[in-house]
């Protein structure tokens, strides 16, 4: 099996390798049904998720292929940022950074015997801006260096089932700017000024830890999110 987007290694299971490597014979036709949408996973530029979502979007339309790609999506969950005045901003998290989902149909390909994505519609989603590649199984170049042609491969329907679930059900994630080793400074409360490193930080419960020198001894004290600022 060639190379595959990182994320998603423990995404594919062996359900997905196995319904995507066909047997010969006439029985492989029955493995898929004709038209079967099943989706993909395409690899994109970090932080434009959104931006190739619209573009294929509005290719599909323009191109008039809604009868071959017939969904892009994102998951995502929701997202809650701590500003610095202890106020909660509501938004959104994508599941997985850097990855779009693509629902396409598959044809029954008779030269190479096998069910696959619709050339056309393949080359539309590869061209769009900012798509680095479908997620699939790397074919071996038979000359020369360099990477092989990626050969999609379709999530299996419990995979797709798990990753909208996980999307769903996923409890709201508490986004907060500081980290383990930052340095920062107290804005509030009796260490106002007062300047150290964080070393524990408790999402869960929007406190920190930090080490300030106090006496002229680092001592652990214990912060609220909102109480400090992070130093750039």
């Amino acid at each position: 099996m060639g190379s595959r987007g990182g994320v998603w290694m423990n995404l594919y299971s062996e359900e997905t390798r196995n319904t995507t490597q066909l047997d010969q014979g006439e029985e492989n036709t029955t493995e898929f049904a004709k038209g079967e949408l099943r989706w993909y996973a395409v690899q994109v530029a970090s932080g434009c998720e959104k931006r190739v979502k619209a573009n294929l979007t509005q290719r599909i339309q323009t191109l008039d292929i809604s009868d071959k790609i017939f969904s892009i999506e994102i998951p995502h969950t929701a997202a809650i940022r701590l500003r610095k005045d202890g106020s909660r901003q509501h938004g959104e998290e994508k599941v997985f950074p850097g990855y779009v989902l693509v629902q396409m149909k598959l044809n029954w390909h008779e030269e190479q015997k096998e069910w696959r994505i619709d050339d056309e519609a393949w080359q539309i989603v590869k061209s769009t801006p900012n798509v680095i590649n479908f997620v699939g199984a790397e074919q071996k170049r038979r000359y020369g260096r360099g990477r092989g042609h990626v050969k999609p491969l379709p999530l299996s329907p419990s995979e797709v089932e798990r990753i909208f679930r996980r999307a769903q059900e996923q409890e709201p994630l508490l986004k907060v700017t500081v980290a383990e080793g930052d340095y920062i400074t107290v804005l509030s409360g009796p260490f106002k000024d007062f300047e150290g490193h964080v070393i524990e930080v408790s999402p869960e419960r929007s406190k920190l830890k930090a080490l300030l020198s106090i006496f002229g001894r680092d001592t652990p004290v214990e912060l609220e999110f909102n109480q400090v600022e992070k130093h750039k």
